[in-house]
């Protein structure tokens, strides 16, 4: 009969154990992947922005020399990200590809221009600046148009401000869910041991003699799950950069190395703190209140 008991008591424990472990790594993770997020964010917004191209359509009269003179005006520009050059027969070649027939048949001549994709600095893609560069570019009197997605550099910067915003209030909101669910699981853990605790208590034990193998087990669960979570999260890192290697995630090694750091710092620091006041709530209690 005791044996039963006995093994019952172990796998209540082993449960316990589980569920603050398992907790830790949850919270853990999901803290993680918001603080990459939130240090990247930055990185994400700059790399849509910088996808947005400007194309610069130059006159019939515009030569070859002259075409070469305005590709190292953007090669020293201080805005300009990227750029290629299209003469207008590579856009009749691609044109012809995506609507699949070939519109010089019947037109006897390539109505296109020659041209320049350009693709902006991150910071230069806003209302005003890109008003300037286009004014600046307009100079060329071999410029004959200069075209781009006026409402998506608008829509782009107004949702970023507002994505940055909500990011700011989630991430404190979570912050504060998983400091209480942590802090559950480990209250819960505690609580099956008060008996032990209060009867440690009545034969002479100090708090703190009491409280060092509970704060000690406890931060043992916050180290596993903190490992836990910080192999998740490099898991999710390098899958990343392997599918998305446009985005750098992990260009900044310091920076990465700092965040899982602090994730795991997160897990140890929550499990001490709410253990700590677990235990000291239940020292405090009268032996009646235990029940």
């Amino acid at each position: 009969m005791a044996s039963s008991f006995d093994k019952f008591q172990k796998r209540r424990l082993i449960s316990s154990y589980f569920s603050v472990v398992l907790s830790v790594f949850l919270v853990l993770f999901l803290l993680g992947i918001l603080g990459f997020f939130i240090i990247n964010s930055k990185k994400l917004a700059d790399n849509f922005r910088e996808k947005i191209a400007m194309t610069v359509f130059f006159k019939n009269d515009a030569n070859d020399s002259i075409i070469k003179a305005f590709g190292k005006e953007l090669k020293a520009a201080n805005f300009t990200k990227s750029y290629a050059y299209v003469s207008k027969e590579v856009a009749a070649k691609q044109h012809t590809d995506i609507i699949g027939e070939d519109f010089m048949t019947f037109l006897g001549t390539n109505p296109l221009q020659n041209s320049f994709d350009i693709n902006l600095k991150a910071d230069y893609v806003e209302k005003d600046s890109i008003a300037k560069i286009e004014s600046q570019l307009h100079k060329n009197p071999m410029v004959s148009d200069i075209v781009y997605d006026k409402q998506l550099v608008n829509l782009v910067n107004d949702n970023i401000k507002k994505v940055s915003m909500w990011i700011l209030i989630i991430s404190g909101f979570l912050t504060f869910i998983a400091v209480l669910l942590i802090n559950s699981s480990l209250r819960l853990s505690i609580y099956s041991h008060r008996f032990i605790i209060k009867t440690m208590q009545m034969v002479g034990a100090t708090k703190a003699f009491i409280r060092k193998p509970f704060v000690m087990r406890s931060i043992k669960l916050g180290m596993i799950g903190g490992g836990l979570a910080i192999i998740a999260l490099i898991g999710v890192l390098v899958y990343l950069q392997v599918n998305f290697p446009d985005l750098g995630i992990l260009d900044d090694k310091l920076l990465v190395a700092l965040v899982l750091l602090l994730v795991f710092g997160i897990g140890v620091l929550i499990t001490w703190i709410s253990t700590y006041f677990a235990t000291q709530r239940f020292l405090n209690l009268r032996t009646d209140d235990l029940y």
